[in-house]
């Protein structure tokens, strides 16, 4: 295998989280960041000045601390994620306030207060390292982009990740239906077609079906659904942020919404059938995805035309080769019994599957000329 998986390392889940600590005696100041923290749906822990007990100061997630409490703040021990707030645009000495207490940002209100309600909402969520957000597209329509994202799916979540698979594709007929969960109980995209602001990692992903031990956002059996770009961004961002893995099945147009989903991936997989129209076709939407994605990359498969094979499709693109797409004999018979695709730990797909989050997770990748398709 000519590519590699280099330099994306997978992350790991956040912390325990919870809400800020506000130092503040500004009863005016106190009532907007209470506001806020509600709004970002946080429980905060309220000093008047530093607080009384030893180490509270340095496990809070988030120190909020206000103008008129800086002076109280100096000597206290140096951390991160301490932000000083205040209203007042034009005071020439708040920068120095900031750097005697250590804070990383100085903020103004109410300009920074959609910017401070993201963070508030971070620390109560405990947020770490984000999800490795990988995408599947087809190069041309019916290349198995959808079976290959399930699959995916399924073995990072066998691996013991946190692990969620999006829908991304309204015209592909929901990718439920592979997982064998069309009439599961949970939210689908109509849910949250209307979503204009944040939307809390934790509360997408207990509203969404489980199925084969990940969490699945598919489209409803509505038609005539349009999911408008913001929606589209808060979803995938709150995804995201639970850490783990998250595998998002595209569609072959890039319209406004896709392009935001696109945005959001760590690594693109361009699924590609062994044939030149095939390679064509993938040609324009490579074209189209590479100007979004920086990590754009090539999954071919079988059976090949004459003279060709996955290097050669690969080459063709002029992007790196994951790897050979193996042929599952069993993957239809498997899935009329209920199992999705991959869902045999020792079959050709899961094992594909496996050697690729394997790789993603190593800081190396997958090593440049060989195939991901050997024996686990």
């Amino acid at each position: 295998m000519a590519g590699s998986i280099a330099d994306v390392a997978l992350p790991s889940v956040g912390g325990a989280g919870g809400g800020p600590m506000i130092v503040t005696g500004d009863v005016d100041l106190l009532d907007d960041l209470l506001r806020l923290c509600a709004a970002a749906g946080a429980v905060p822990e309220v000093h008047h000045g530093p607080p009384d007990e030893r180490g509270e100061w340095e496990r809070a997630p988030l120190v909020l601390v206000g103008d008129d409490a800086a002076a109280r703040c100096r000597g206290l021990t140096r951390r991160r994620d301490v932000l000083l707030v205040g209203r007042d645009q034009d005071d020439p000495e708040v920068w120095r306030r900031a750097v005697e207490i250590g804070a990383e940002y100085v903020l103004r209100l109410p300009d920074s207060e959609g910017w401070l309600v993201d963070q508030i909402a971070n620390a109560a969520e405990g947020v770490g390292r984000t999800a490795l957000t990988v995408g599947v597209m087809g190069g041309r329509g019916g290349s198995g982009a959808s079976t290959l994202a399930c699959a995916l799916a399924v073995a990072a979540a066998r691996s013991g990740r946190r692990t969620m698979l999006i829908d991304g594709d309204p015209l592909g007929g929901g990718i439920d239906v592979l997982l064998g969960g069309e009439g599961s109980k949970g939210s689908r995209w109509p849910d949250f077609a209307r979503s204009q602001g944040r939307v809390g990692g934790g509360a997408l992903e207990d509203s969404l079906p489980e199925l084969h031990g990940l969490r699945v956002l598919s489209w409803g059996r509505d038609d005539g659904v349009v999911i408008p770009p913001r929606a589209m961004r808060s979803v995938l961002a709150a995804a995201r942020r639970l850490g783990g893995a998250v595998v998002v099945d595209l569609p072959r147009r890039v319209d406004e919404s896709v392009a935001e989903a696109i945005a959001q991936l760590d690594v693109g997989l361009l699924v590609v059938p062994g044939e030149l129209r095939a390679v064509a076709a993938a040609q324009r939407v490579a074209s189209a995805v590479g100007t979004i994605v920086e990590d754009l990359r090539v999954v071919a498969r079988g059976p090949y035309g004459p003279g060709l094979d996955d290097q050669w499709v690969a080459q063709a693109l002029g992007l790196p080769l994951v790897g050979d797409l193996p042929v599952d004999a069993e993957l239809f018979a498997a899935q009329a019994g209920g199992m999705p695709p991959g869902g045999n730990p020792r079959g050709a797909l899961a094992r594909f599957c496996a050697a690729f989050w394997t790789a993603a997770g190593t800081s190396a990748g997958i090593p440049a000329g060989h195939s991901q398709g050997g024996t686990p």
